[in-house]
């Protein structure tokens, strides 16, 4: 477990990482962030990779889908390289692959598809109703302050957005109600720059937090529970509409399916106005000592 380092302004920070240096016209080297146990942050990989791939084509055709995998463990002490291949320029759609290494080994793979704006049919889910709203909500960091550990430092101080579930979270203790479902509120904690390409990866950057959560509810766990080990081993993306961070995000999740120490987790992220912004899909592993 290493020492707290908790940058003096979250926000700058992802800001930062996703300041990649370019190499070559499909070659990238990005910095990593802090984190307690040592290892890349997922959403950290795959919102550079998709600033990467995004780097490579002309303004003006932002992407609408990822597919990726986790591959290895990302060390936090070393730099990353982002290698992008040009699958594709059409007409009206572009595709790119995107390999993340350190050391020469891949930690991460992306294929992501991107499209010029379209007219055509129009419909989406609804946003679940009578939920508690964010302002009425406690933070990660008033619910946190009290302890003083490297992770749950990181949880309160170091994360750039601030997160706040409608229901009791489960950083500590597990729930009391073993649902599969969650919905978490979700906005930077200071303002990131106007700038679609950071707003999309920093929405790809969020969406790894917490949505392995629903699995762990519906099986009455925290992320406390003694010997937990969880990674995420893919995730998937599809992008609606631009996202909108002057205003909270609410991201609602929900676990159809668990097997073999791994569990399925699907998310819909919606504006505060009811849009839908974003849907989402991870396969996680959680590995349970006494289930093992």
């Amino acid at each position: 477990m290493q020492d707290s380092v908790i940058p003096q302004d979250p926000v700058a920070d992802l800001v930062r990482i996703l300041d990649l240096e370019q190499q070559s016209p499909t070659t990238f080297l990005g910095q990593t962030q802090w984190m307690p146990h040592g290892r890349v942050f997922g959403g950290q990989v795959l919102s550079q990779s998709l600033v990467a791939a995004t780097r490579t084509l002309e303004p003006g055709r932002p992407v609408h889908s990822l597919h990726s995998y986790f591959l290895r463990p990302g060390d936090v002490a070393k730099p990353i390289e982002f290698e992008v291949d040009i699958l594709r320029d059409g007409r009206s759609f572009s595709a790119r692959r995107v390999q993340a290494s350190q050391e020469g080994k891949a930690i991460f793979s992306m294929i992501a598809s991107f499209q010029d704006s379209s007219g055509g049919m129009t419909h989406s889910d609804a946003m679940p109703e009578n939920l508690p709203e964010p302002e009425n909500l406690p933070s990660a960091a008033s619910i946190l302050s009290n302890f003083d550990h490297p992770i749950t430092n990181y949880w309160a101080k170091a994360r750039p957005f601030d997160l706040r579930h409608t229901d009791e979270p489960i950083y500590l203790s597990a729930a009391k109600e073993q649902s599969a479902k969650q919905c978490v509120w979700f906005k930077p904690i200071t303002e990131l720059p106007a700038d679609e390409a950071i707003e999309v990866a920093s929405l790809a950057y969020a969406s790894d937090y917490s949505i392995l959560e629903s699995i762990m509810r519906r099986h009455g766990l925290s992320w406390a529970h003694k010997g937990l080990s969880s990674a995420s081993l893919d995730h998937a993306m599809w992008f609606h509409e631009k996202p909108d961070f002057s205003d909270w995000l609410l991201y609602v999740q929900h676990s159809p399916a668990a097997q073999n120490s791994r569990g399925l987790a699907l998310g819909q992220i919606f504006n505060r106005s009811g849009s839908l912004v974003a849907s989402v899909a991870q396969e996680g592993m959680l590995r349970i000592p006494e289930l093992s």
